[in-house]
């Protein structure tokens, strides 16, 4: 599959954190966002791994970082990284929402959390 095929650039975040986390009341380490469709889900060292169980889900393989300064894509079928366009803004979360985050739903003991 090309990356061409697998992105949207006219999709929007889903918002400004991760979806599956905020509905359980979760927290994230970081935030990836979904080339296709936009769904912003917490990354692979975070302790639920949203972002890659929807790339399975949905077949959905190119994710772009939702962290501010990073604008790098990945391919998880490839494993590799991968070249993309702009994506609709926002490009990144809230540079006001803490990382790890959300704030107040963060554990003290969080990095024994992390994969």
């Amino acid at each position: 599959m090309s990356t061409e095929n697998a992105i949207d650039p006219t999709a929007p975040p889903s918002g400004d954190g991760c979806v599956e986390c905020e509905a359980a009341g979760g927290w994230w380490f970081h935030l990836r966002r979904c080339a296709a469709c936009g769904h912003v889900g917490c990354c692979d060292s975070s302790p639920s791994q949203h972002a890659s169980a929807h790339a399975r889900d949905h077949e959905h393989w190119i994710i772009r970082s939702f962290e501010p300064g990073e604008a790098w894509f990945w391919d998880y079928q490839n494993e590799q990284f991968a070249d993309g366009p702009a994506l609709a803004p926002p490009n990144h979360h809230s540079p006001d929402q803490p990382t790890p985050g959300p704030a107040g739903r963060v554990p003290p003991d969080w990095t024994r959390h992390l994969h």
